[in-house]
């Protein structure tokens, strides 16, 4: 039974390494100097996107901010599909020397029948990489490169690492949700920002520059998503039930099968507050509709600084989902005010 449980688990992190490094259609720093600019871009449109406070903050240079890491999964997902998305959309951009993008293909399978001929496994034993048929900016794709290498010198830990994780599931179903809000993020990022734009041209250089480990180009001019954070979330009356179904219906698109109904939040109840009478911890019913049929479910939502932290549903109530940061933005601003 462990063993079965653990080639489950290898399986499951090889789906994971196949989502990071195929299209969705087929050492932290320590202490950097850190340069300061005096002229600025233009300001980078991340408004309703999945991964809005990770584009900011790199954008920015205010690397001493994020929580998405070198060396998470996340990071190498969303550099990615943000290469292939600009290949796709933005090709006339890329310089003369380009790069092909590769991937990682099956060309051997393993296949193991039983005595009716009925398949009863199948794994890939040989891999190749192959050209893509789309370019990216080479010192970009390069940058990528070295966290790849990074990422697979640590494979056999990260591999240990989640068999041992009692919520092994769950995380594996988040990295799925992650990667469905990446792909929704690139569907909209160049309708939102020019491709030779002097914001996309900022967030590309910082991002090279973190996946190397190396200080960044550094903007004066704080985030709204860190002074949200500082700021802390509003006092007084607010439409809560507008509040999480906004941010329900905002985590639904990233659902696999379920779909959200919605306005269908009810029975909203807050389990406790903080000194400033702020939200400490919620829960609240909502409607889906899973395989044809409606159904119901819950959402708990804990808050830290007055702020929604995280969201926990009933189907893996212990796998915490980040809300999303444009919506809390207005929330912090008191859009949501009665």
């Amino acid at each position: 039974m462990m063993l079965s449980k653990y080639f489950s688990l290898k399986f499951l992190g090889t789906c994971i390494l196949f989502i990071v490094l195929t299209s969705f259609s087929k050492s932290d720093l320590k202490n950097p100097k850190i340069s300061i600019i005096d002229q600025e871009p233009e300001e980078l449109v991340t408004d309703g996107l999945y991964f809005a406070e990770f584009y900011d903050y790199i954008y920015r240079g205010h690397f001493e901010n994020l929580t998405i890491k070198r060396m998470d999964v996340e990071f190498l997902m969303i550099f990615e599909q943000y290469l292939r998305r600009f290949g796709r959309q933005c090709p006339k951009f890329l310089p003369t020397n380009k790069v092909e993008i590769t991937e990682l293909v099956c060309t051997v399978e393993n296949v193991t029948t039983n005595g009716l001929g009925v398949e009863t496994s199948r794994y890939c034993v040989e891999w190749e990489w192959i050209g893509t048929g789309i370019y990216a900016k080479p010192d970009l794709y390069y940058a990528k490169k070295e966290v790849e290498k990074l990422h697979q010198q640590d494979g056999l830990q990260a591999a240990f690492k989640m068999i041992a994780d009692p919520n092994a599931l769950g995380n594996s179903v988040d990295v799925i949700h992650k990667a469905n809000g990446l792909k929704n993020d690139m569907a909209q990022i160049f309708n939102l920002n020019a491709c030779n734009g002097s914001a996309i041209e900022r967030f590309e250089s910082n991002l090279r520059l973190f996946a190397l480990g190396k200080p960044s180009i550094r903007m004066t001019k704080q985030s709204k998503y860190a002074k949200m954070k500082t700021s802390g979330g509003p006092t007084g009356l607010h439409n809560y039930n507008k509040l999480i179904n906004d941010l329900v219906s905002d985590q639904s698109k990233t659902w696999s099968f379920n779909r959200y109904i919605s306005g269908s939040i009810s029975n909203l109840t807050i389990h406790s507050k903080d000194s400033q009478g702020r939200p400490k911890d919620l829960k609240a019913n909502y409607n889906y509709k899973g395989f044809g049929n409606s159904a119901k479910g819950w959402v708990r939502v804990t808050f830290k600084n007055g702020l929604p932290d995280c969201m926990y549903f009933f189907d893996f109530p212990n796998n915490c989902k980040t809300p999303n940061s444009s919506i809390l933005a207005s929330y912090a601003k008191g859009d949501y005010a009665l």
